[in-house]
């Protein structure tokens, strides 16, 4: 964990403490842009095993991983996975970001999102943890600001201005997130399957 310096191969947590795990394993090893830099992912490799470990130790009701969609579907013993593609775009956002929602419960329960009917117009590449955007055309910028980055992710611009990293650190932070539409709209969608309202 690059904020508070963690490490998922060292925690643990006693079952049945938590009603749900949600998690992102690292990306890198199974992105499409490992094409273009084949040591991306290699520091830390596959740590989807260490997710299904600590959802298997916490024993939760549900659980859901987010990766791109290129990654593996979580696999937890006792539990039926559901996996969904979305696009940030889908969900009322202006950037194009996709991302698979591994969904795991006892009875197989499925996400219903609710997706917009029309994207927004406004379009903007991936934002990346790297160095820019992702992307097709051309009108936008292909190296944006860090308060650019948090608006398209969602936050507020001035997210990390007090955050005490490097201009470098900032942008891996805030590339690494999933989009706030997104996390909103997964969230509600969870909780009416797990049967609350969203």
């Amino acid at each position: 964990d690059r904020l508070w310096g963690g490490d998922i191969r060292r925690f643990n947590i006693p079952p049945h403490v938590v009603s749900g795990v949600f998690g992102g394993p690292p990306c890198q090893v199974f992105s499409a842009l490992k094409a273009l830099n084949p040591l991306a992912g290699e520091k830390h490799g596959n740590l989807i095993p260490e997710f299904e470990r600590v959802v298997l130790q916490a024993q939760p009701e549900w659980f859901v991983m987010e990766n791109v969609p290129g990654a593996p579907e979580a696999c937890v013993p006792g539990y039926q996975v559901r996996s969904l593609v979305l696009n940030n775009r889908w969900v009322g956002g202006e950037q194009e970001r996709i991302r698979r929602f591994s969904f795991g419960t006892r009875d197989g329960r499925v996400l219903d999102v609710d997706v917009a009917l029309f994207e927004n117009p406004d379009w903007h590449p991936t934002v990346l943890a790297g160095h820019g955007p992702v992307g097709r055309g051309k009108g936008y910028d292909s190296n944006p600001s860090i308060q650019d980055m948090c608006r398209l992710q969602g936050l507020p611009e001035d997210f990390l201005d007090d955050a005490p990293f490097t201009a470098h650190g900032k942008r891996k932070v805030i590339g690494n997130g999933v989009p706030l539409p997104l996390g909103k709209a997964i969230a509600a969608a969870v909780r009416r399957a797990m049967g609350g309202e969203a």
